[in-house]
């Protein structure tokens, strides 16, 4: 075989390599939010002490549902000294409405009611996954319903749920999601350190108040 042979194979192989790559990279775009979006920020809390509470979570996770009581609780106790930030994680392998959730608690946030639909999407889960927004193929139906309850323009909620900035604004989440390595739901940060489910958990194997509030109100003292 000629060198002209082994430069036409050569030539043949880049492109074939070539195409692989590109393919590769537009696959990837809508998970890694590198199509310039900005991650959510959504953020509570007066903050006084200059403490960072955080969860990466998603909406239609029975463990997420059994935890929002807690963090509300003690968000609540500690707003005025703390921050406190809720994240994306749809976990859409395993909960199919997962993403939808998300995307009306972000189309909400376009009308600044992002809270009033986290705490709704919380409180009208169904843990079994049996009813409700969580089991139904129609999920909106009931998102548009919790929109007219909070007081939203609805017509400008459903344009917004569909809308790329909202999942590009939810992808954007799941890209530092990748990068901080998060495997599952709920995930807590304190200023900027992962917390073990297990330091969160009392002797009956539930959510404990009172662990959270120790956590918290031992990083509030250290910050004086």
């Amino acid at each position: 075989m000629d060198k002209r042979f082994w430069a036409v194979l050569g030539a043949i192989l880049l492109l074939f390599v070539g195409i692989i790559w590109v393919n590769g990279k537009k696959a990837g775009a809508p998970e890694t939010g590198s199509n310039g979006a900005q991650p959510s920020n959504h953020v509570e809390g007066d903050n006084a002490k200059k403490v960072s509470f955080v969860e990466y979570g998603d909406f239609q996770c029975p463990v997420c549902y059994s935890y929002y009581p807690v963090v509300k609780q003690v968000v609540e106790k500690h707003k005025a000294d703390i921050s406190f930030q809720f994240r994306n994680f749809p976990l859409t392998q395993q909960h199919k409405n997962a993403f939808a959730g998300a995307r009306a608690a972000e189309a909400a946030a376009l009308q600044n009611k992002y809270w009033e639909m986290h705490d709704l999407l919380y409180q009208n889960q169904d843990p079994t996954g049996a009813t409700g927004w969580v089991a139904s193929s129609t999920p909106q139906n009931y998102f548009n319903d919790y929109a007219k309850q909070i007081g939203l323009n609805v017509d400008q909620f459903k344009t917004d749920y569909t809308s790329d900035k909202v999942n590009s604004t939810i992808n954007a989440d799941l890209a530092e999601v990748k990068k901080l390595n998060l495997t599952g739901t709920p995930s807590f940060f304190l200023n900027g350190k992962a917390i073990e489910l297990t330091e969160l958990i009392g002797d009956d194997r539930n959510p404990s108040f009172e662990k959270f509030d120790k956590l918290i109100s031992d990083a509030i003292a250290k910050s004086n």
